[in-house]
């Protein structure tokens, strides 16, 4: 049983890929997202897939992994409260929808905001519990 426990420590910085695969088949959808007061979306697409694959890189690696995981939890927070929850507010979401689709959007933000906390959560406790390598952060 601890042998299929202990594949988490890989399942869950592989599930990154995924947004690996967004970022990089789909920059338009990542490039709107950032924020309008923020210039080049573009270039913040590519700069976040390069922290993610790196994220991936060192959690499976091993080697300034609770630095990884502690900085992707950052990241993701700033995610939560900078992105999805100005957008579930309504804010910079495109105004010509209409009211129905602006709802059903605000509600997937609202939904995007909460699993980011969750995220966060198993994170840090990724950090304090699985994490070998404390040279930066004990």
């Amino acid at each position: 049983m601890d042998r299929i426990v202990s594949i988490g420590k890989y399942v869950f910085p592989l599930s990154f890929l995924l947004y690996v695969g967004l970022h990089l088949g789909k920059p338009e959808v990542g490039a709107a997202f950032v924020p309008d007061y923020l210039p080049y979306p573009y270039f913040w697409n590519y700069f976040t897939l390069a922290c993610i694959i790196a994220f991936i890189i060192a959690a499976t690696a091993g080697k300034y992994d609770k630095l990884a995981y502690v900085c992707m939890a950052v990241y993701v927070l700033l995610m939560a409260f900078l992105v999805h929850l100005p957008r579930a507010m309504g804010s910079e979401l495109d105004t010509h929808m209409m009211t129905a689709d602006m709802n059903r959007e605000q509600e997937l933000e609202m939904v995007n905001f909460f699993r980011n906390i969750m995220i966060v959560g198993a994170l840090l406790g990724f950090a304090g519990y699985v994490a070998k390598d404390k040279r930066i952060i004990g």
